[in-house]
């Protein structure tokens, strides 16, 4: 690779954005991200970064391709990271064109873009793919070798991703890889992924803002990680001597109740789970009130019950520590984190 070290990233704004651009600063990158014109800014987890000056926004959007070869044409990256996509899984079965447009034809986008550009022999792509892939599941835990098969329209459109990325490394020997990332998790995950909207509602009910949690299936099992230990795993991907695909998982699972009764405990609340199914609730030992309870407004036409990763070759291969940050500790910095949010909250409200 040549010494010149500058990263394009698409979705630079989101959980994994932020904490990827703030890794690659700290590594001495030229850093540019793509945001998309919108009347509300979505910038609020990269403002500490606006204004270094290494780092660069540009206006591109993955439904453009003319967007995309402009900006590729005008930074001509070493690495791109694509981690923009509509990426979550409810709303792919409300507006499943999006996804499709997005998250399947957004990937062509970028590699023919780093292609008619001219970059095919200096630029590494990585491509944010997902364990979502393997839907109603072959075999547990899943690796490297595990069929595929998808269970959602979100699913569905990061396959043929992930299948595009290995047709171009192939077709034109482009360094392009697939980072199969399970569940991973922040302080600065969107709210309305299950995990924030756990920690923000334990937060809030314990301090009496807020009086219910509704959730879907908590017998759900995920393999939860940090957010900001994943994005260290796609920069070593971009670093390995030849292109490969990768599973970058914990290896440990949890399921939507166990993650619920541990972020409510770090807010100070500890639960006691009765009944079952759509039955079940989750009620606050010191009080005996319901804060828990299951809607079928959140199962999803297809559900994917059972994620587990086997991050063994990522383990072995890039040197990488899947267990940097705990599942405990994942927790705990979020509901932490959610809780103070939700303090402040309380305060403004009492001034009102």
């Amino acid at each position: 690779m040549e010494n010149r070290k500058v990263a394009l990233i698409t979705g630079i704004t989101g959980q994994d954005g932020s904490y990827l651009a703030e890794l690659l600063l700290e590594k001495g990158y030229d850093v540019h991200g793509t945001i998309r014109r919108s009347s509300t800014d979505y910038r609020e987890r990269i403002a500490h970064l606006e204004g270094k000056p290494n780092f660069h926004l540009h206006y591109a959007d993955l439904g453009d391709s003319m967007s995309i070869i402009q900006v590729m044409n005008k930074v001509k990256p070493t690495e791109v990271y694509n981690l923009a996509a509509q990426s979550h899984v409810q709303v792919s079965f409300e507006a499943p064109e999006y996804a499709g447009d997005v998250d399947a034809l957004g990937v062509l986008r970028i590699l023919e873009a780093v292609r008619i550009v001219g970059l095919t022999e200096t630029c590494r792509i990585y491509q944010a793919s997902t364990s979502e892939l393997y839907g109603r599941v072959e075999e547990v835990p899943q690796n490297e070798n595990t069929p595929f098969h998808p269970y959602s329209p979100y699913a569905v459109a990061k396959q043929y991703g992930f299948w595009i990325v290995k047709e171009y490394r192939d077709a034109y020997n482009m360094f392009a890889v697939n980072g199969i990332l399970f569940n991973h998790e922040s302080e600065r995950r969107g709210e309305n992924f299950v995990t924030r909207k756990i920690t923000l509602a334990a937060g809030r009910i314990a301090c009496g803002i807020q009086d219910k949690l509704y959730l879907g299936n908590l017998d759900s099992k995920r393999d939860w990680g940090y957010a900001k230990d994943y994005v260290e795993c796609m920069w070593l991907m971009l670093q390995h001597d030849k292109p490969e695909d990768f599973v970058i998982a914990t290896g440990v699972q949890h399921t939507v109740r166990e993650f619920t009764t541990l972020a409510f405990h770090y807010a100070g609340i500890e639960l006691e789970w009765q009944g079952s199914g759509i039955h079940e609730k989750g009620i606050n030992k010191a009080d005996g009130k319901v804060v828990v309870e299951v809607s079928e407004a959140f199962y999803r036409p297809t559900d994917v019950v059972d994620l587990w990763g086997d991050p063994q070759k990522a383990r072995t291969v890039l040197g990488w520590n899947p267990q940097k940050t705990s599942y405990e500790e994942l927790c705990r910095l979020m509901a932490e984190h959610d809780l103070k949010l939700a303090k402040t909250e309380a305060a403004l409200m009492k001034e009102i």
